[in-house]
């Protein structure tokens, strides 16, 4: 395995974008002790906001998998900054918390979670296997389908 995070994710044939500025009064990540807290990472695609609608009614699993990659890659962006691109920096990835735009009444909401969870897997391998919750919800910012969270234990630097 290659020594950056980004590079990993380039191995994959896929591009981190720039970490994204927080939306509102809030910091992208904060270190506390050895564990680092990413907030919420929506799916962007050119910097702006992709992917947008609900499951169960104008986005197919499919595009809600994709979605949930995408906001992956934002929790690796964030990764990258915390940890100034530094694979051996992650212990591993301890919990996310994924939450999907969805109808009342759609309920594979692991399926489109494993979208992220899969690509997080790829990337740092081991490390980043974790705990994980799927959770419906009615809206998410920007009307993007798919948002993650993570905590993430940190080596020391």
């Amino acid at each position: 395995m290659t020594s950056s995070i980004s590079a990993r994710v380039a191995e994959l044939g896929l591009t981190l974008e720039s970490a994204a500025a927080p939306a509102a009064n809030y910091v992208p990540f904060v270190q506390e002790g050895n564990l680092l807290f990413i907030s919420g990472q929506i799916s962007r695609k050119g910097g702006q906001p992709a992917c947008l609608g609900r499951l169960g009614d104008t986005l197919t699993e499919e595009e809600g998998i994709e979605a949930a990659r995408l906001s992956a890659l934002g929790i690796l962006s964030q990764l990258v900054a915390a940890t100034e691109d530094r694979l051996d920096r992650v212990a591993r990835v301890v919990r996310l918390g994924v939450f999907v735009a969805s109808t009342s009444d759609f309920n594979r909401h692991s399926v489109v979670a494993n979208g992220a969870s899969d690509l997080i897997v790829q990337v740092l391998g081991d490390a980043g296997r974790h705990a994980r919750s799927a959770v419906g919800v009615a809206s998410l910012p920007a009307g993007v389908a798919v948002e993650v969270e993570a905590i993430i234990s940190l080596t020391q630097a």
